[in-house]
């Protein structure tokens, strides 16, 4: 190995004792391959096999706690019982090359489509019209009653009961990306009246909710995580004040650490008093070292891998980088970062090894992507 990259290597203790090998984390990626009822695919668990092989914490594609919240085709579930069967073989194929293995928990809230939920009743913080994905034309959401919010506090709580049985090392709360947590706390979102119209009232309970059964239930090395969005486009929406005081209830929390969702490591803040300044920097000063913070975002080489660990952050995720490059961690250990596939080839025979329903998404640019240099 190049020791330039030894850092990246290092092993890395989290608040509750668990110990990750090394600083590389695997993304939870919308993959589209569980089976149409939510259960675990064969082609789900070889493709996620392929990816957790030599990263130090591998967190599953988004997994719905209630079919209410299901946001998009193949998406998996751990809302029942049934599942569990599935479920146990996905934490045996992610652990299997030795990472620990996070399952993303989450419901899509407004994004959630029409027709994957039950009598197309879409659900939200506040009545909304709003497109979900796949989708060019939006669909409407209704305003959820104060008990269905109730309910879906339990949800999570349940899921994190079926990964504790399955086998998982631990659960990311799915805080980010416009879903249903981050539109409880979205003033373009959350315009109610009752109980949940605190814009942090939901991250809170659905986070002490999830910490409860964790303690009640799990080891005493389960990790709890947490994924949040720093800014939205909309206004009013999330914006970097808001989310400073987000961190601030999360680190009082015994959480095992916070998942910042960017497009790129380095990306700076959109508008308002921070406006230009790096969202790294402000939140890892928010955290106050309390507990890690992975961050991600258009890594697809070595050198963009140690720039992002250059920032301060701890732990840096992979979701493209692995998705072009099974072997992306592993080629640098060896050495061998100058071999790295960095892009989408369109005309790569083998696919980049990648199930046909995600290659033939790459392949109608359905998701963004580096292009292949020109020789």
């Amino acid at each position: 190995m190049n020791e330039k990259y030894e850092k990246l290597f290092e092993t890395l203790e989290l608040p509750n004792g668990a110990t990750l090998r090394n600083r590389f984390v695997l993304a939870p990626m919308t993959h589209t391959l569980s089976h149409e009822d939510g259960a675990t695919s064969e082609v789900e668990l070889d493709f996620v096999e392929s990816r957790a092989k030599d990263v130090g914490l591998a967190i599953t594609a988004a997994s719905y706690v209630n079919q209410e919240g299901k946001a998009f085709p193949g998406e998996p579930s751990i809302s029942k019982e049934a599942d569990l069967e599935g479920l146990k073989k996905l934490a045996e194929r992610t652990k299997k090359g030795g990472a620990k293995a996070v399952i993303q928990i989450h419901h899509g809230g407004a994004k959630s489509l029409p027709e994957l939920v039950p009598d197309g009743d879409v659900k939200a913080p506040s009545a909304v019209s709003t497109v979900g994905f796949g989708h060019s034309e939006p669909h409407d959401a209704r305003e959820m009653t104060t008990e269905e919010v109730d309910q879906m506090v339990k949800d999570f709580g349940y899921a994190t009961s079926l990964a504790i049985k399955a086998g998982f090392d631990g659960v990311e709360i799915h805080g980010a990306n416009h879903y249903v947590i981050e539109q409880f706390q979205s003033p373009y979102y959350n315009r109610r009246n009752d109980k949940w119209k605190d814009l942090f009232a939901l991250p809170n309970a659905i986070a002490d909710e999830v910490l409860r059964v964790a303690q009640k239930e799990g080891p005493n090395d389960f990790i709890v995580g947490y994924r949040f969005s720093p800014e939205e486009a909309e206004t009013p929406g999330v914006t970097m004040d808001n989310t400073e005081k987000l961190i601030k209830h999360l680190i009082e929390k015994p959480l095992d650490y916070l998942h910042v969702s960017l497009m790129d490591v380095h990306s700076v803040v959109r508008r308002g008093e921070h406006e230009g300044k790096k969202r790294v920097d402000l939140i890892l000063d928010w955290i106050e070292d309390r507990m890690p913070l992975i961050t991600i975002g258009s890594i697809f080489s070595a050198d963009k891998a140690l720039s992002a660990i250059e920032t301060g952050t701890p732990l840096i995720a992979l979701g493209r980088g692995l998705l072009f490059d099974e072997n992306f961690v592993r080629k640098i250990k060896e050495g061998k970062e100058a071999e790295i596939t960095g892009y989408f080839d369109p005309e790569k025979e083998d696919h980049h090894h990648l199930p046909d329903v995600l290659w033939e998404a790459f392949y109608k640019k359905m998701y963004p992507y580096p292009e292949k240099p020109s020789s």
